[in-house]
C-alpha cells in the first residue's frame, strides 16, 4: 500500500512512525516532511496543492492521511481535491474543516445544534470587543489558524487591551475577527474520535499543557507536552460525552450538509456543571497526538484505509493499556520567537523513549534546531508516575542551546 502524509512536524513524525509500526512494507511518502522524517518516508517536493494532487495520482497512492491543517482549508482543499480524482483522503472536506478553520463557525455550530459551550459574541473591531468583555477573566480567541497562539486569557483590561492590540492592530494572526467567550473554570481533556459520515469511534483521551512555563504560566504555545491514557478519565464519563457531545456533533454535521471522514478533536473543560466544549480541531491534536499514537495497537494502517473508505471498523485497532507522557522541548526565546540554527546533543542517549522532531534539520554537526517546539520526548509506563520518570530521565540527557522545557508534564492537575 501507498500512503502519503501532509505535514511535516511531530504529529505527523508520530503518524508516520504508526503507520510504518503497524505495516512495515508500506510505501511511505511525506508532504512536506522534514530531514528526520526522511529516515521512514520519501519526501515529495510540489509547488502547490494541485501539483501534489498530481503527484499521487502518478504515484497511485492508495490514501492520504491530513495531519497539518492548514492543507483542509488551503485553496480549494485537500480532501476536497483527493475526492475529485478518487483517492481516498483520511481528513474532512473544506467546508467540515472550517469547524477548526473559523472559531465563530464552530461557536455558531455549537449554539445551533445545542452542544455545551461557553458563552461568547463576535467582535469585528477593538472597540466591539471590548465593548463585549462584562466580566474578568475573559477569553478572547482570534477567528482562524494560529498555530494554537491565537487564544489569551485576560485577567483584566491592560492584558485585554495587549491582546486586542495583537489582533486588530498588529494584524499578528492575519485578518479576522475575534471571539468574546466566557471564561470556564476546571481542568481541561482532549477527546479524540474518527468519525466517518454518521459513525465515529472515541479514541484515547488525552490532556496537553498549552502554557510556555510551569504551574501554566505564561503565554500559550503550540503545546509543551501531554499525558495519555484510558484512565484519564472514566467509562461512565465517555459514555456521557459520547452522548451529550459527540453524538449531537456528528449529527449536526449530517444535518448541516457538512460529510466528515478524518480524526475530530474534542477540546473539553471540566466544569462543575459538565464537560463543556472549548473547540473543535479537525485532525490529530499535537503533542497529544506523540502521545497517544504509541499507545495503538492492531491494524492502523487498514483501520485508516477502510474509513477513508467509508467503513469505520473499530476492531481493527485498540489501546494499551498504562500512560504514555510527552515533554517538549523548546527553543530559545519560544514563544514570542525561535532561534534556529542550535545543534541538538543527546539523541542516541535518549533509550527508552521515543523522540519525534516538531522543528529540526540536518546540519554539518548532526541535527540542529529549525523551529519553536524542537522535540518531543515520549515514554510509556504502566503507571503515570513510571511514565513520567521515563520520559523526563530522556529529555533531560538530550540539549541544545537556550532549551526550555516544563518540569510538571503529568504532574500539575493530578497533585
Amino acid at each position: 500500500m501507498k500512503i502519503l502524509v501532509t505535514g511535516k512536524g511531530g504529529r505527523e513524525h508520530a503518524i508516520l512512525t504508526a503507520l510504518r509500526e503497524s505495516a512495515p512494507d508500506a510505501t511511505l511518502f511525506a508532504y512536506p516532511g522534514s530531514d528526520a522524517i526522511a529516515d521512514i518516508a520519501t519526501r515529495v517536493e510540489a509547488k502547490d496543492l494541485l501539483d501534489l494532487i498530481a503527484f499521487m495520482q502518478r504515484e497511485n497512492i492508495d490514501l492520504c492521511v491530513a495531519g497539518e491543517e492548514s492543507y483542509l482549508v488551503k485553496d480549494r482543499g485537500l480532501a476536497n481535491l483527493c475526492a475529485e480524482v478518487g483517492i481516498p483522503c483520511w481528513g474532512p472536506f473544506k467546508e467540515a474543516a472550517q469547524l477548526e478553520a473559523s472559531k465563530a463557525f464552530a461557536k455558531y455550530f455549537l449554539q445551533r445544534h445545542h452542544i455545551p459551550t461557553a458563552a461568547f459574541s463576535v467582535a469585528h473591531t477593538k472597540h466591539e470587543a471590548l465593548r463585549g468583555i462584562t466580566k474578568y477573566p475573559v477569553v478572547l480567541k482570534f477567528d482562524g489558524l494560529a498555530a494554537g497562539k491565537g487564544v489569551a486569557v485576560c485577567q483584566d483590561e491592560a492584558s485585554a487591551i495587549e491582546f486586542l492590540d495583537e489582533v486588530f492592530t498588529k494584524r499578528s494572526f492575519g485578518e479576522g475577527d475575534l471571539i468574546v467567550e466566557e471564561c470556564l473554570a476546571g481542568p481541561e481533556v482532549s477527546i479524540f474520535v474518527s468519525v466517518c459520515d454518521d459513525q465515529y469511534h472515541i479514541l484515547m483521551p488525552a490532556r496537553d499543557y498549552k502554557r510556555i512555563g510551569d504551574g501554566d504560566e505564561g503565554p500559550n504555545t503550540g503545546g509543551m507536552g501531554a499525558v495519555a491514557s484510558r484512565q484519564l478519565v472514566d467509562e461512565a464519563f465517555l459514555a456521557g460525552v459520547a452522548e451529550n457531545i459527540v453524538k449531537p456533533t456528528v449529527e449536526g454535521l449530517i444535518k448541516d450538509g457538512l460529510p466528515y471522514r478524518g480524526f475530530l478533536y474534542f477540546g473539553l473543560m471540566l466544569t462543575p456543571s459538565g464537560p463543556q466544549v472549548l473547540e473543535y480541531n479537525c485532525r490529530f491534536g499535537d503533542p497529544e497526538a506523540e502521545a497517544v499514537l504509541p499507545m495503538v495497537r492492531g491494524d492502523f494502517v487498514s483501520y485508516l484505509f477502510h474509513a477513508a473508505n467509508g467503513e469505520l471498523k473499530p476492531d481493527l485497532i485498540h489501546f494499551a493499556e498504562g500512560w504514555s507522557i510527552c515533554v517538549i522541548l523548546a527553543s530559545a526565546g519560544y514563544p514570542v520567537s525561535s532561534r534556529n540554527g542550535d545543534v541538538i546533543s543527546g539523541l542516541e542517549n535518549a533509550n527508552g523513549s521515543r523522540v519525534f522532531h516538531c522543528g529540526t534539520k540536518r546540519g554539518d554537526q548532526g541535527f540542529e534546531t529549525n523551529g519553536g517546539r524542537v522535540l518531543a520526548v515520549v515514554a510509556q509506563g504502566v503507571t503515570r508516575e513510571e511514565a513520567r520518570f521515563k520520559a523526563y530521565e530522556s529529555a533531560e540527557v538530550i540539549t541544545f542551546e537556550g532549551r526550555q522545557r516544563r518540569t510538571d508534564i503529568a504532574k500539575l492537575h493530578f497533585e
